[in-house]
């Protein structure tokens, strides 16, 4: 009776984030109700393993009851201060110095958010703010990559490069534009590493001038594709994009809201490649989900142009009633804590090249034509051919089912639009929890393989 009245009520009342409306009154909600460590129970009493962490976003996984508490000490002490008119909070402070300890070179200036969309967002202010006022106001457009994700505001979500996000919601705008994604798996330029970072250059360099390297604000890019489908470039590509960037003056933006604190090992992704962007995008991780913040992190470069360049006396109209939220603020650095003296970092960069190493072993289904990942952070491309990369029809409507034979074996994941399966699982799982998730995955997929018409469609081969 308690949950049916609950899921009416959902229905009748609340609006979920990039489902269909209509599908959604007709399916209802799953509710879930607690969580401990990298699994969660839902109203009905049934047990997952979330090997999605929420949204890439509780990465040290349910039931820290010492973050809890950081968030009730704070709560009792000052729930809310302002950081407009010169106020600040204890914590809001400690934790931009602490983040600004740990990102590479000058990413010393930081900038709170609730979220990545509005991280993303901010830092396109900051920087139409910085061109503006040190002499170069025609810069104003904007490039980033197909099948890149970089939030669902009115201006991120140009920048995204996935359909659902645009369609009639008038984007991307004139000044949004997108070159290839690397995506080594169907890359036309081949299988070569040389040769996708070479056609990704290209492409920069030849959009920067097609546009003219005087107009071009910003490049904006992960330095691993998330809901793209989780590609992953070879590396030296983030490097070398960062080299044409330098080489036009164009400022580099890298997107760390999902591949952040310790998704792909390290604590951000771009140490792998000793790159130092301009600006800095983060969230999720930050606080693991506990509470909301993202940041956008500012270099010396653009944070100096901004200070020094912006009118006398007058105040940089950017702002956000929870910019620098002490509560979330608080629930960040007990967070970061965790994940250095509590040792989530460690664990997840051991459980990591486990999880990559199962994962693989899956490229052998006949359903998967690729297992690829880097860290705790995975997918597994769909394919009905290995031999022609053949996408599954979307009649089969694959994903979708999966999804539901997963939920049945009490397993949580992503099915992203076009037939990949997503993974990120806490760093706090074990490697038992990896094999178990394993499991519940090769079942999920024989499953599937036992429908007539997914067998069916296995046999067809193209001419």
């Amino acid at each position: 009776m308690g949950n049916d009245y609950l899921d009416g009520l959902d229905r009748a009342h609340l609006v979920h984030p990039v489902v269909s409306w209509s599908e959604h009154e007709r399916r209802g909600a799953t509710i879930l109700e607690s969580g401990n460590g990298a699994y969660l129970r839902d109203s009905e009493g049934r047990e997952h393993l979330d090997g999605f962490s929420g949204l890439w976003c509780v990465n040290i996984g349910y039931g820290h009851d010492s973050v809890v508490e950081a968030a009730a000490r704070q709560m009792r002490q000052l729930p809310y201060a302002t950081g407009y008119f010169h106020y600040a909070s204890e914590p809001s402070i400690r934790f931009a110095e602490a983040i600004a300890q740990r990102t590479p070179g000058d990413l010393d200036h930081v900038y709170f958010t609730l979220g990545g969309s509005d991280a993303v967002d901010s830092a396109v202010r900051f920087i139409r703010y910085y061109h503006n006022v040190t002499g170069a106001p025609q810069r104003k457009h904007f490039i980033a990559l197909e099948r890149g994700y970089h939030g669902s505001t009115s201006i991120g979500s140009g920048l995204t490069a996935l359909p659902v996000f645009h369609d009639n919601f008038d984007g991307p705008s004139p000044f949004q534009h997108h070159i290839p994604s690397p995506y080594p798996y169907r890359n036309p330029a081949g299988p070569s590493e040389e040769a996708i970072i070479a056609e990704s250059v290209r492409a920069l360099r030849a959009a920067i001038e097609r546009l003219g390297a005087e107009n071009v604000a910003a490049f904006f890019c992960e330095p691993i594709q998330g809901s793209g489908g989780i590609i992953v470039p070879p590396r030296g590509w983030l490097k070398a994009m960062h080299q044409v960037c330098r080489e036009y003056g164009v400022l580099l933006v890298v997107d760390e809201v999902i591949t952040g604190f310790g998704r792909t090992g390290p604590l951000f992704a771009l140490e792998d490649e000793g790159v130092v962007p301009d600006l800095m995008t983060m969230a999720k991780g930050l606080t693991s989900g506990y509470a909301p913040l993202g940041a956008v992190v500012l270099g010396e470069r653009v944070y100096r142009g901004i200070a020094d360049n912006a009118p006398a006396g007058k105040p940089v109209g950017h702002g956000f009633t929870y910019s620098g939220h002490p509560v979330s603020c608080a629930v960040g650095l007990e967070v970061l804590r965790l994940y250095e003296e509590g040792g989530l970092l460690a664990n997840g960069q051991r459980v990591g090249a486990y999880f990559q190493q199962r994962l693989a072993e899956l490229v052998d289904h006949p359903l998967v034509g690729e297992a690829r990942g880097r860290g705790l952070l995975g997918a597994l491309e769909l394919v009905t051919d290995k031999e022609h990369k053949t996408k599954p029809d979307p009649s089969l409507r694959l994903a979708d089912r999966l999804l539901a034979l997963a939920r049945e074996r009490g397993l949580i994941f992503r099915a992203f639009a076009d037939d990949i399966l997503g993974f990120a699982p806490p760093l706090c799982c074990s490697n038992e929890d990896i094999d178990l998730l394993i499991e519940r995955l090769s079942s999920t997929l024989d499953a599937a393989l036992d429908e007539p018409d997914i067998h069916a469609a296995l046999r067809h081969r193209p001419q």
